[in-house]
């Protein structure tokens, strides 16, 4: 097995409906996440405050 280089630390805070936040270690504030746009009507919500989803970060970082 590889030598380990990193281990991600994060806790996720539910809020309200899709609305949640996500602290990760070392930076002092939480990416919020939710759903917006194409998302949302899919699954049928409307929020009261539209946020990037999970998936948009995933897309990001692997657009990088």
């Amino acid at each position: 097995m590889g030598e380990l280089i990193h281990v991600s630390r994060v806790r996720i805070v539910k809020d309200k409906g899709p609305l949640r936040r996500a602290w990760i270690e070392n930076f002092p504030d939480p990416v919020v996440y939710g759903v917006h746009g194409g998302i949302k009507k899919f699954y049928g919500v409307e929020p009261e405050q539209e946020a990037p989803a999970t998936l948009d970060h995933l897309v990001a970082a692997v657009g990088g």
